[in-house]
Formats: C-alpha cells, structure tokens, sequence
C-alpha cells in the first residue's frame, strides 16, 4: 500500500466552479445546516475549518487556528494558500467573492484542485457568510493581502487590497446571526473535541483552539491537537481507559484502487465492539460499505489463520463474525473522490467499491500481523472463543426474558403504570427513580399518554458486565420489556429489533442531586452500549425537575439554576408587600406533589427535556468508558478538569 501522491496544479479562479446561488439558505437555514439551534451554530465552525482541512489534505497548509472571541465571533486562520482573489471569467468578479457568495462555489467541485475534500453538505462558506451578521475575510496570497466584508451575505464593498505579505494562507471572521440561531454561544468543548478528531484523522496538522472568554494562567484558554501517528494513536486514546489485550495497535495505511485507506485497531478486556468510521473525515454513524468491507477482512482474515493454526479445534461452539469483533476498539478512515450518502441520517457510505478494497487491505496488512506476531494472535483467537461462548449465554438469557413475555401475556413488568393510547409516537416512557418518586408520578401524569415505570435503585453497571449478566438484571429485564424492543435480527444478531417500540419518547427522571445524576449516568451507558438505535433516533430525553421554589405570599416560582433563583428572589421582594421570601431546594422528586411535578417537569407546554445525543460517536464512547470502567485516575482527572461546573450537595 503506497502513500498518497499530492496533485500540485496552479490553483486559480479558473477551478473554481458555480453551481448555484445562495437565496434560499436564510429562508430555510436547518435544510442546510441541519438545524438553528446549538448544533447548526458549530456546524458553521466546521464548514469554515474544512475548507482549511481541504487545503491541508491537497498538502498546502499545516497549521490551523480557532479562536472564540469574547463576544462569542469566531475566526479561522490557516496557512493555506489563500483564496484566489483574481477575476472570476464567468462571473465577472473576484474569485474570493464568488467563492464568499455563491453557494456551491469552490474548488472542492473541481477534481483537478481537490482530488477529495471534507464536508458532509458541501455548502461551504458562503453557507456561513448568508447565516452570518457580519463576515470579514482576509487573504494572504501572492505577496498581498485581500479583504472584503459582508452583512448577511451581502458584499460591504469589492474585494480590495488592503497591504504586503510574506505569508499565505486565509483568515475568515464572522459573527453568527442571531435572528437565525436560537443560541449563539459556543461550547468550547464541542468544537475542541471536533478539532482532536481531525488532527487524529489528518496526522501532521496542528489545529489550535483559544477561548478568550476563559483566562487560564495568566493568558486565555488554549489546546493544541497533533498527532504524528494518526489513527494509531486515535485508538490508544479511545481504549485509554480500558486495559489492551496486545501491546500496539494494529495499523495500516496506504491507497488501494485509487482510494487512500487507513486503519488503526485495537483488542481489549472488555465486552463491547467499538468501530468509529470516517469518510473525507465525516463520521459516518451509520457505517456502510467501507465498515462492511473492514468487518468482512476481520473476520475472513482471523478464521483462515485460527483454522490454519489449529487455535478452533478445542472450542465448543460455532463462531460468528460477531465473535471476532467483541472486546475490539477500530477507526477507519477513508478518502473518495464522489462518495454516496444515505441512510437514516445522510451519514452511511453507500459506494459499493469500497467495500472490496478495505476488505483487500485488512486482509493484507492483518494476515501478515498475525503470522509475525503468534502470541497476539493466540490472545485475539481465544477472546474469540470466549465471546463465543458468553454470546450463547447471552443469546439464551435474552430468550427467556423474550419467551417470558410472551407467556405472561402483555409480558409487562407489574411495576409499570401503562398509558391508554398505543401509538407509539403520541407515547411517552418515564424511568423514575425509586418507588416513592414513582408513586408521585403515577398521581401525577397524564394517564392518555404518559406511562411511568419506577426503577429500583442503581441499574447494573453495564461497561463492567458480561452479556449475559445485563439480562439477568431485573431492573434492565423491565425497561427491555417494557419498551417492547428485542434484540437480534436475520440480518444482525446483535441488532435491536425496533418494531414493536411501545414509546417514542423515553424520559430519564432522576433527583437533582449527584446520586440522580450517577443513575441517568448508569441508563445513558445501557443506551448508548446496547439500545444505540433509539438515541440515534431521537427517542431517549432527561427530564430537568426545578431546583428551587421561591415564595413570598401566593407568589412563586420555580428555578432551574441558583442564577433564576437570585434573580426570582429580588424580584418577589420588590413586588411591595410585607411578607418575606422563602426558598426551598428540592433535592428529590419526592419532596413535590403530583401537581408540582407535573406542573414543572412532565406537562408538555411547561417542561423542559433534553434530548441524548450521539453528536460524536468516538468521544461518547471514550468519555462513557472513563466514567464507568474500571481506571481510577483518568475518572479523577476529567472530575477535577469539570469541577467548576459542578455543585455538591451536602
């Protein structure tokens, strides 16, 4: 497998091409960028960040910056070549404008300056510029420097020349419109987590990330992101919290057909199969074909060698593909002149001749892996039968809460206080922490719709337990069969099996205090490792029950945070009557009423939810990992490092 050869034509306003314009993108702004809210806000980050990326891929820039400003604007500054600022022929105007205003415009749509290039929508940066208040661009190119500035995608003036350099590269300023987004504050660690996964997938680039609004000693906040072996160490930061079954990760990196192919993988003591996809450096949650083509050369590759070697003669059951892939932390990254999106959410790889070349790469690379390393492959092989041996326990503890289901009846736990309407969309689940909260809520909810399911304490600790184990758990067995949901399928034997899903609204409600918080830790882990689907699709939210109710007389109200109850107090203290203020902090659910409960935490047109997401894959398995496996000292440190946002109950 050879390195990918760099095309270095002359870059110019003739490769850039127009595809059409930009009038619709304010109208209908979530068509392109998903949506208005905190999500759609960073995605504007990372279109400006991917046309540096693109250049840094091409093998023009090596260093790129992030800054948030105080007033939470952004630039991005590369080293790059620069936008071309020369006139644009069938424009009629500067390249940099086009580039700037025309949506679809760029030199990512000509194969000839970008051989692939990153972005799952390709809108492109005059996506941010019509989402923008204010946008300003700089470049520096052929020994001068350009600029031109706009208000909501509109041009303030022609590109002009505005000094000398000696530099190259593009600096891109904008302020998010607030008539647009919902929020227009940043999360720093959404975009730093978004800048390390890139530096892990692009090794030799330097991304840097500073927060002015954080002062952190005596400067402000401030990450760099580098990485000299790529995927390699990409999976030994993923698996830093678990313990590895071989020293070094296995990893290959090359071009087959035509397609540049780069594969880290690593085996570890624990029960889960972690597989991160990328393709042009999007996260492909979906997988599709290039994770099709890994998982066929894994298994084909480590069954031809177990069987060669007679590592399989004294196993007593049948393996599966599935069995070569448990206790396995992978990322595989690669690059397609045209790939194909589908799927549920535009985020599976549907080319189909991928699949044949990473399967020939894998089974290249790992076949001679084994042959020189006999004492790792025996490990993996008998991780393979011990997998083997814990799927069919596994399997046969699923069928009898399954079997015991069906025989019962409904199948339904005695615990859970069902709704009157069955379609599922209209139905909502809610998983209450203890009986007495529970009993609150069942006096409490609307019976139509609402059904509540008390749990009993802590759930088990699914990152530490075998298979098996998780369906003998009595707590796990009522929310499997409640929900209705089962798992495996003719296609996949691991797959959960949504059909008869009775909710699709399923709310995590827990105390607001650090053992409520442990016990949503404790189901969003049992989510995320084995129901994956149902956040994918946007069925699981957290209930957010208030804080506070401060009262003074007949006034009152509820607060979320000690912020809304300061400002609550001056408030009823200014509305001129005698009577004092009182504050009461509600530590459980318990301590409210069924009207109260409803009133703040499940009525529709008051409530507040927050939905779980999977906005990244690879960091919520790293972060789930840390959290709830068995290495103390990475825990301490991620406590310590989020101190600040913490409150302790005492």
């Amino acid at each position: 497998m050879s390195e990918t050869t760099v095309d270095r034509s002359d870059y110019s306003a003739q490769n850039i091409q127009v595809l059409e314009g930009l009038q619709a993108v304010r109208k209908r702004p979530a068509m392109y960028i998903g949506d208005v809210g905190s999500k759609g806000l960073h995605h504007l980050v990372y279109e400006v960040v991917d046309n540096s990326i693109d250049e840094a891929m091409a093998g023009y820039c090596d260093e790129i910056f992030v800054t948030i400003h105080k007033d939470n604007s952004i630039t991005v500054r590369d080293n790059g070549r620069g936008i071309p600022t020369d006139m644009h022929e069938k424009e009629g105007r500067s390249a940099l404008e086009v580039v700037m205003t025309v949506l679809h415009a760029g030199g990512k749509f000509d194969k000839d300056t970008y051989k692939v290039s990153g972005g799952l929508h390709g809108v492109g940066v005059s996506c941010v510029n019509a989402l923008s208040r204010v946008l300003r661009v700089e470049v520096h190119r052929k020994g001068k420097i350009f600029a031109q500035e706009y208000d909501k995608g509109v041009p303030r003036y022609d590109v002009k020349e505005i000094g000398e350099t000696d530099g190259t590269g593009t600096i891109t300023t904008f302020w998010p419109d607030d008539e647009i987004f919902i929020t227009t504050e940043y999360k720093y660690d959404t975009l730093a987590t978004r800048l390390r996964e890139l530096a892990y997938l692009n090794k030799g680039i330097r991304l840097t990330i500073t927060d002015e609004r954080e002062e952190r000693d005596g400067g402000f906040l401030t990450e760099t992101f580098f990485s000299e072996g790529g995927l390699k160490e990409f999976v030994t930061y993923l698996d830093g919290t678990r313990e590895p079954l071989i020293p070094e990760p296995v990893y290959m990196m090359g071009e087959k057909a035509g397609t540049p192919i780069e594969i880290a993988l690593q085996y570890n003591n624990s029960y889960n199969e972690n597989v991160h996809s990328y393709v042009n450096n999007i996260n492909t949650i979906e997988g599709g074909t290039h994770v099709a083509g890994f998982r066929r050369g894994l298994t084909r590759t480590l069954k031809n060698y177990a069987e060669k070697s007679g590592l399989l003669k004294h196993a007593k059951v049948e393996i599966t593909g599935d069995d070569f892939r448990e206790g396995l932390t992978a990322v595989i990254s690669v690059k397609v002149q045209e790939p194909q999106f589908e799927g549920q959410t535009k985020t599976k790889l549907g080319n189909n001749e991928v699949t044949g070349v990473v399967d020939a790469a894998v089974g290249e690379v790992l076949g001679i892996y084994l042959e020189e390393h006999p004492r790792e492959a025996k490990l993996i092989i008998n991780k393979v039968i011990l997998a083997a041996t814990a799927r069919q326990a596994a399997r046969k503890a699923r069928e009898m809460v399954q079997r015991k289901n069906v025989l019962s009846g409904t199948g339904l736990p005695g615990k859970l206080a069902d709704c009157a309407i069955t379609d599922p969309a209209q139905c909502e689940l809610f998983l209450v922490e203890g009986d007495s909260a529970g009993g609150t809520a069942k006096q409490g909810r609307n019976r139509d719709f609402q059904a509540i399911l008390p749990l009993k304490g802590k759930i088990l600790n699914v990152e530490k337990a075998m298979e098996h184990k998780i369906y003998e758990n009595e707590e796990i067995k009522n929310i499997f069969t409640a929900l209705g949901v089962s798992i495996g399928t003719e296609e996949d034997d691991k797959a959960l099996n949504l059909d008869k899903l009775r909710y699709h609204k399923i709310v995590i409600m827990t105390d607001a205090d650090v053992d409520g918080s442990h016990i949503t830790t404790l189901i969003l882990t049992f989510f995320f490792r084995y129901m994956k689907e149902l956040v994918e699709y946007g069925y699981v939210y957290i209930a957010t029950p208030p804080l506070y109710l401060v009262k003074k007389g007949k006034d009152q109200e509820y607060c979320w945070t000690d912020e809304q109850r300061d400002e609550a107090i001056q408030r009823l203290k200014g509305n001129g009557r005698e009577e004092s203020v009182s504050v009461q902090r509600y530590k459980g659910l318990g301590e409210m009423n069924a009207e109260q409960l409803w009133e703040t935490t499940m009525n529709p047109e008051t409530r507040t939810l927050r939905q779980a997401t999977i906005e990244n894959a690879a960091e919520c398995d790293h972060v789930f990992s840390m959290l709830m496996g068995d290495e103390v000292a990475p825990r301490r440190e991620f406590i310590e490092r989020n101190a600040r946002y913490a409150k302790i109950d005492i």
